[in-house]
């Protein structure tokens, strides 16, 4: 039981690590918790919650994975190597993708609430 629970110690310091020196990661919670009073607002269905949520939560983890591999690839060597960069820029691509896919989700499901809300006015 104590090593699960430093476990969960261990995964909430790299959360709060990722949250104070990630900027990017600071705004991908903003988005979420945007998208979350959103859905609210249009009162999602569990399916539609499902699907936000789960997609909310892989942006987050390959935004966290991202971090972990620079600060990694950081402490393996100071000196610029042209394969650091392309691990990096990978990696960096990765939460792009992810980030785009988030968007595309949140207005297949979001958007055409939003719209007819935004047309009745």
């Amino acid at each position: 039981m104590h090593r699960l629970l430093a476990s969960f110690g261990f995964a909430l310091t790299g959360l709060r690590y990722a949250f104070r020196t990630q900027a990017n990661f600071r705004i991908h919670i903003a988005i979420s918790l945007a998208v979350i009073v959103i859905g609210l607002g249009v009162q999602s269905g569990p399916i539609e919650w499902a699907v936000l949520i789960v997609t909310m939560m892989i942006v987050l983890a390959v935004e966290l994975i991202n971090t972990a591999l620079e600060a990694t690839l950081d402490r393996v060597s100071v000196e610029h190597h042209p394969l650091a960069k392309v691990a990096k820029d990978t990696a960096a691509g990765a939460v792009l993708v992810s980030a785009i896919g988030a968007v595309l989700v949140g207005l297949l499901i979001l958007g055409p609430r939003l719209l007819t809300i935004i047309t009745r006015r």
